[in-house]
C-alpha cells in the first residue's frame, strides 16, 4: 500500500472504507473493520505545526505597542489606524542533527606564539529558515523547540488561516544547514588556523514546520505599513513605520559631535596612556567607536525616513551585524577590528624604523 504526500486517506483492502492517515504514521487501523495496514513507500518530509497561542485582540495590542518609540513619527500612535489583521501559517525548514568531528590547528599561546590544538565536536544543533519567499514579511527564522511541535493537520490549519506552501529548495536548505553547523563548530574551536577538519552530521532530521503569524496592516497619512506578530508568543517579528524627522536631525548632529569628540580626544588619551608596544591596540578602540558614532548618525539621517524593526532572533542564522543596525561594531566584532588594527600599526612602525 502506498501513499503520497497529498493523500488524505487510504482505501481499506478488506472493506473498501477510507482509512485516515496521520502525518508520519507507518501502521494505520481501519475505523470500520479494525484491520491494521502497513503504509509503505516514500515517506517524504516530516511536517509539523506550532499551535497558535495569540488571538487577534492580543495581536492588535502588539501592533499598537510597536507604533511607539522616539525613532518613529511623533504622532504615529495617535493617527495610525489598523486596517486588517490576517492570520497565516508560514513554512520553515528545520534541521536537527548531532554534529561530531575533529578540528586540528593552532591557537594563540601568547602575543608572539601559537600552539597545536585539537578540538573535539559532539553537540546537537538546530537550524531553521523560511521555506518560502518572506521578503514581504521580513521573517527568515523562528524561535521554536521540539516541545512546541505537534503533528501537521492540513484541514484544521486551512480552516483557521491562510497557509503558505513551501517554494524553496529542500536540497539548498540542507546545504545551508550543514554550512551553518560547520561554521558553529569552527567558531567554537576558536583556532587561529586550521590544518585539518572532519565534521559529520549524525542522524540529521529534516522537517517542515508551519508557524503562525499575525500580519497587521495599518495606515498613516495615506500610506500603508505592515507589522508581523508572532502567533505563538505575541512578539513583533518585523515591522515598518515612518521615521521621526526630529530624531533624524538630532542623531546626525549628536553622532557627528560625539563621534568626533571620541575620535580625537579618545585617541589622544589612549596615546598618552601607552606604556609599551603591546598597548598600541588601545588606539583602535576610540577610533572604531568614534567612526561608528559618526556613521550611525549619518545612517539615521540618510535612511531614517522609514524605520524597520528586525530582531536578530528572527533573521537568518548566519546574518551579520552589530548593535544599532550594524553601524557600530558589537563587542564580538571589536577583537577582529583590534587584530586588524594592530597589524596595520605594526606595519607602520616597521616602515618608520626602516626610514630611520
Amino acid at each position: 500500500m502506498c501513499i503520497r504526500d497529498s493523500s488524505q486517506g487510504l482505501i481499506c483492502p478488506n472493506c473498501a472504507g477510507v482509512v485516515p492517515v496521520a502525518e508520519g504514521l507507518r501502521v494505520v487501523q481501519c475505523p470500520y473493520c479494525n484491520l491494521h495496514s502497513l503504509v509503505q513507500g516514500e515517506r517524504g518530509v516530516r511536517r509539523w505545526q506550532v499551535g497558535r497561542q495569540v488571538d487577534q485582540g492580543r495581536a492588535e495590542e502588539a501592533v499598537r505597542g510597536f507604533l511607539g518609540g522616539m525613532r518613529k513619527a511623533r504622532d504615529l500612535r495617535r493617527l495610525a489606524t489598523i486596517d486588517e489583521m490576517v492570520l497565516a501559517y508560514l513554512p520553515f525548514w528545520r534541521v536537527e542533527a548531532t554534529v561530531a568531528g575533529w578540528l586540528f590547528g593552532r591557537v594563540r599561546k601568547d602575543d608572539d606564539e601559537t600552539k597545536p590544538d585539537e578540538h573535539y565536536v559532539f553537540e546537537t544543533m538546530h537550524w531553521n529558515d523560511a521555506a518560502v519567499d518572506v521578503s514581504e514579511f521580513g521573517v527568515h527564522r523562528i524561535v521554536v523547540s521540539r516541545e512546541d511541535l505537534s503533528p501537521f493537520d492540513s484541514q484544521a490549519l486551512h480552516a483557521e488561516a491562510m497557509v503558505f506552501e513551501p517554494s524553496e529548495s529542500r536540497t539548498a536548505a540542507l546545504d545551508e544547514a550543514r554550512t551553518h553547523f560547520v561554521r558553529r563548530a569552527r567558531r567554537d574551536a576558536a583556532q587561529k588556523s586550521t590544518s585539518y577538519e572532519n565534521i559529520q552530521l549524525l542522524r540529521p532530521e529534516f522537517a517542515l514546520v508551519y508557524f503562525p503569524v499575525w500580519i497587521g496592516r495599518y495606515s498613516y497619512r495615506n500610506r500603508t505599513y505592515q507589522v508581523v506578530v508572532d502567533g505563538a508568543s505575541g512578539r513583533v517579528m518585523y515591522g515598518k513605520a515612518p521615521g521621526n524627522i526630529l530624531y533624524r536631525a538630532v542623531a546626525l548632529v549628536a553622532g557627528l559631535a560625539v563621534g568626533n569628540l571620541v575620535l580625537v580626544n579618545g585617541t589622544i588619551l589612549a596615546a598618552l596612556a601607552q606604556t609599551d608596544d603591546d598597548s598600541l591596540g588601545l588606539l583602535l578602540l576610540p577610533i572604531a567607536v568614534g567612526l561608528g558614532l559618526i556613521l550611525y548618525g549619518y545612517r539615521q539621517f540618510r535612511y531614517g525616513e522609514e524605520v524597520e524593526d528586525k530582531p536578530r532572533e528572527f533573521q537568518k542564522a548566519d546574518a551579520e551585524g552589530g548593535f544599532l543596525g550594524g553601524a557600530i561594531p558589537s563587542v564580538a566584532d571589536l577583537p577582529k577590528m583590534m587584530k586588524t588594527g594592530m597589524t596595520v600599526l605594526e606595519d607602520l612602525e616597521k616602515m618608520s624604523r626602516q626610514r630611520r
